[in-house]
């Protein structure tokens, strides 16, 4: 992965701004991360029109580049002299790695998608202790960044996933979740879920791990049309399971009130079960039952 990636997820943090009351990021700078040039970034949105709609990336007017330049004096904009930059929302950069396909670009983005849901997580757990200028992201700290970096690093976001309830219409916050919940992986995510969709393909596309999917339901079409363009998913079709699980490399178990395809569609929850002899059970239960190796 090129120097700028290895950083610590803190430098992507910086690379966010407020525009328009939406957190986004400069196609310059997704550019360096990826390690490509900017026109190539635009040359894959213009390509791509219908991918990304004009409420996950724009190019920004006059006004909104004289606001970034007067709340964030470093943003990377060379000059008002070149074209008006496009940015990207959350959603934009995870369609932009499905658009380049290289490995820098995926595993960057799981990175930013990571820093965009623990920036939201931080700012609602620490708004008594927060300049307000922070949590209305009009400027950048300047002062209090040693303390805000302290407050970011003791922030677990791990502790989100422990139980987390969503309501109907939480689509959103469910998938950012579920986004995390696979970014813990080091090696292997198994996923036990009757019911498969492509929304859950959707995003599993982008994640360079292995993956294995247990289901009683899965459409053959969609199945060979993933498998022809992506390596990343072994497919069990098995109907032992009533319930849905997500095994995070053979260790750690997250249990799924919903379907992924219907995550947000009404009340639902999800846990990280934490009984260690119930977590072994049903880990070799899995691994013996679908034949699953190493």
């Amino acid at each position: 992965m090129n120097e700028i990636a290895k950083k610590d997820i803190i430098n992507i943090k910086e690379m966010i701004y407020e525009i328009d009351g939406k957190e986004v990021m400069l196609d310059t700078d997704l550019a360096k991360l990826y390690n490509v040039e900017t026109k190539r970034v635009n040359e894959a949105v213009y390509r791509n029109k219908e991918k990304f709609p004009n409420r996950i990336s724009w190019i920004i007017s006059d006004n909104e580049v004289d606001f970034l330049w007067s709340q964030n004096a470093t943003a990377n904009i060379s000059s008002k002299s070149r074209s008006n930059p496009r940015v990207f929302t959350e959603q934009g950069v995870y369609m932009l790695a499905t658009i380049l396909k290289s490995k820098i670009a995926t595993e960057v983005s799981i990175r930013i998608m990571d820093t965009f849901v623990k920036m939201r997580h931080y700012i609602n757990y620490n708004k008594n202790v927060l300049p307000r200028r922070f949590l209305l992201l009009e400027d950048k700290v300047d002062d209090n960044t040693k303390r805000i970096d302290e407050l970011f690093d003791k922030f677990n976001p791990k502790v989100i996933t422990k139980n987390s309830i969503f309501f109907k219409g939480d689509i959103y916050d469910a998938y950012s979740v579920l986004l995390e919940i696979f970014s813990l992986a080091k090696e292997e995510i198994i996923i036990l879920d009757n019911y498969l969709g492509k929304k859950l393909l959707d995003e599993l596309r982008i994640i360079n791990r292995k993956i294995i999917i247990v289901s009683a339901n899965i459409n053959e079409t969609l199945k060979s049309k993933y498998s022809k363009q992506y390596s990343n998913v072994t497919f069990i079709n098995k109907d032992s399971y009533h319930d849905r699980f997500i095994i995070i490399d053979r260790k750690r178990v997250f249990h799924c009130g919903a379907s992924f395809k219907d995550l947000g569609k009404k009340c639902f929850g999800i846990n990280e079960i934490e009984n260690k002899i119930e977590i072994e059970k049903l880990i070799n239960e899995v691994i013996n039952n679908c034949s699953i190796g190493n």
